[in-house]
């Protein structure tokens, strides 16, 4: 499962939250509104359960943006707003 990163709107990081029925491999992106990517959040395995992973976009520019998480079978994205 991934969750809504919180706050959303945010400025300048937000928190990405997702759960893992299983360990695995995990990747966590973020890519701008033109599907470009901005950065790898995360990219390693992981153990079942809840995790956290910290998102500080102090240097990027205001607007939206995706994170993407792929684990296994699973991909999902979700929406974030960054605002200055």
């Amino acid at each position: 499962v991934l969750y809504q990163s919180y706050p959303n709107p945010f400025n300048p990081s937000t928190t990405i939250k997702y759960s893992l029925p299983t360990s695995d491999i995990v990747s966590l992106k973020v890519f701008d509104i033109l599907g470009r990517e901005v950065t790898i959040l995360l990219d390693e395995y992981k153990t079942a359960g809840t995790h956290t992973v910290e998102f500080n976009a102090s240097g990027l520019a205001s607007g939206v943006y995706f994170y993407q998480l792929r684990a296994q079978n699973f991909v999902e994205t979700k929406k974030m707003i960054l605002l200055r």
